[in-house]
């Protein structure tokens, strides 16, 4: 459950999902409170993405999924982002041959033009770095740099919940502090954040709860904050006995 004295904002109960034939998840229940980092880990294969991708409306699913209250089992894409869940997808999704600028503002596609411009500003605020480049097209960003982008992107959309897939992916070590310490500022100013992540250590660091995902299931709830952790994680993924997930 989430930390004591934050509302539940994601409740997912029995969700199970793949890719036509082929299952990926089986029977997964997760919760994300409101203004909460939580770390989603496994193995590759594990299903984290699809985990993602299901919450987002990508994938068709079944089980419950309830966001602010509303139940959205059956929403698309264009329902969750409206509601305030955004999904930053692995592998820095931005339109290369558009600005910096347009990148965000397209993001924003549907908003009134006054209240776009503003959010553009605030989400490129978060990354000074990009925001200097605003008028360059995206395709001359590092790698690290189009990751700000992305992210920067989903910020345009004021979440209430952003997931983010893998953002240190192919990033250089000073890169990944200042993506996810932007992850950090987010939940200082009340966004909670779904972390899909690699980077164990950095990810236990930044998260207040973890849930590890092997073989399509979770396997261990646990805060962060909780004694020998990483070793309970090692052996989640194995397959081996793990103290059983918090009530």
């Amino acid at each position: 459950m989430p930390i004591s004295g934050r509302e539940t904002l994601l409740e997912v109960k029995s969700l199970s999902a793949g890719y036509g034939k082929i299952g990926v998840l089986n029977g997964i229940d997760l919760t994300v409170g409101a203004g909460e980092i939580v770390a989603l880990l496994g193995p590759n294969g594990a299903g984290k993405s699809t985990l993602l991708k299901a919450l987002s409306g990508l994938l068709p699913r079944t089980g419950k999924v309830t966001f602010a209250g509303r139940d959205m089992s059956t929403t698309g894409p264009r329902e969750a982002v409206n509601a305030g869940l955004v999904h930053v997808v692995e592998g820095h999704r931005v339109f290369t041959q558009l600005s910096v600028h347009d990148n965000v503002m397209l993001a924003g596609y549907g908003m009134a033009r006054r209240e776009l411009e503003g959010r553009v500003e605030e989400a490129l605020a978060f990354f000074p770095e990009i925001a200097e480049k605003r008028n360059d097209r995206a395709v001359t960003l590092s790698g690290g740099q189009q990751q700000m982008l992305a992210v920067a992107q989903g910020l345009v959309r004021h979440p209430k919940l952003l997931m983010l897939d893998e953002p240190s992916a192919g990033l250089s070590p000073v890169l990944v502090d200042r993506v996810l310490a932007a992850a950090a500022r987010l939940r200082d100013a009340g966004t909670a954040v779904l972390l899909v992540e690699q980077l164990i250590e950095k990810a236990l660091n930044l998260a207040d709860r973890v849930y590890a995902l092997a073989r399509g299931s979770i396997v261990l709830e646990a805060r962060t904050d909780e004694p020998d952790l990483p070793n309970r994680l090692e052996h989640a993924y194995f397959g081996q006995d793990v103290s059983a997930p918090l009530a």
